[in-house]
């Protein structure tokens, strides 16, 4: 008797337990998400992980250059937005050898995060690289690091503010005074960024940045080059611009919003490459539609994930509008790994 009620009790303990443990092991991606997402997105940091440098850096090699602070705050982010820290997570010694990169190549005068001799448009690359330490900030357990963090950020924040053009946005180097819309989206995120883990950040900056988007908007919605450019609007400008003006806190009950959201709509298309700078596009349009979550988002990611899903090399990384396999492995890994959460920048 004894053995058959032990039979009974694991026959009971089979049958209510297993669909349990199988329902858990569904409920571990996030919606949206399935098991063949996740493991593209496993082959995609193990891609990133091989191919980083001793020093802690990834740089693109091709006509584009290298640009170490670029790739590497890029690649960053994609390990951050898969839940890894400079202290856990399976890539915790890639985040903090690539934390240790950039801190080192951070000028204690200016304050510009570059590889000068790498980097002749060190905006781009101090942009990407700021988002990136910031959004390690608040990770790092260790309070030390975490200090010099912090001087490296409010340094960086800095150079932002003094580089910011009379117009209200950014140009390729700091000293310029001069503007146009990818360099000036790259800036808006950083300091949105800093500001989410507490560095200060002159509200004034922000608000003189929006208002540069604002006017660089043409009458269909679009967003232009620059504002003196004058001229039709770029898609990929555009949904950059949508995105980052969500970081700010400007949504959809701003016409300017919604007028640049419908554009985005009719000209951005997941598996067709009309904006000349696909992978740049879909990075910053990806964020804005799961910004605002719902259909739009649902289909636009089942979409997005089955096309990415098909660019993906055999080796687990991606080529990406044609600068380099690092740029397009991050913002493919990125992309995929929004609804994850685990980037501050990036949630809801």
């Amino acid at each position: 008797m004894r053995i058959v009620g032990l039979t009974m009790a694991a026959g009971l303990a089979a049958l209510f337990c297993m669909p349990t443990f199988v329902i858990a092991q569904e409920a571990a991606y996030p919606p949206g998400v399935t098991k063949e997402i996740h493991e593209s997105v496993q082959r995609g940091l193990l891609w990133l992980s091989r191919n980083q440098a001793n020093e802690g850096s990834w740089r693109n090699s091709g006509g584009y250059g290298s640009y170490p602070a670029a790739m590497t705050g890029l690649a960053g982010m994609a390990f951050i937005a898969g839940g890894s820290t400079p202290t856990r997570g399976r890539y915790w010694n890639e985040v903090r050898k690539s934390v240790a990169f950039l801190m080192k190549n951070a000028d204690s005068n200016t304050g510009v995060i570059s590889v000068p001799a790498e980097e002749g448009r060190s905006m781009y690359g101090h942009g990407f690289a700021t988002l990136y330490l910031a959004s390690v900030f608040g990770m790092e357990e260790d309070l030390r690091k975490q200090d010099r963090l912090k001087r490296v950020l409010d340094k960086a924040v800095g150079l932002i503010a003094s580089a910011q053009s009379s117009a209200g946005g950014w140009i390729y180097t700091p000293d310029s005074n001069s503007d146009e819309g990818s360099v000036t989206v790259t800036q808006i995120q950083a300091l949105r960024a800093c500001r989410m883990a507490g560095i200060v950040v002159d509200k004034k900056v922000i608000d003189k940045s929006v208002d540069y988007i604002k006017r660089c908007q043409n009458g269909d919605g679009s967003i232009r080059y620059s504002l003196r450019s004058g001229g039709d609007g770029r898609p990929a400008i555009t949904a950059a611009g949508v995105a980052v003006l969500y970081n700010a806190g400007v949504y959809d009950d701003q016409p300017f919003v919604d007028k640049a959201v419908q554009y985005c709509k009719k000209r951005i298309k997941t598996s067709v490459n009309n904006t000349g700078h696909h992978y740049y596009a879909q990075l910053y349009w990806s964020q804005a539609l799961y910004q605002r979550g719902g259909k739009d988002w649902d289909e636009y990611y089942k979409s997005m994930a089955r096309w990415l899903m098909k660019q993906q090399r055999k080796d687990g990384s991606w080529q990406g509008d044609g600068v380099g396999t690092v740029y397009g492995t991050a913002i493919a890994l990125t992309i995929l790994q929004l609804p994850y959460a685990f980037a501050p920048i990036y949630q809801r």
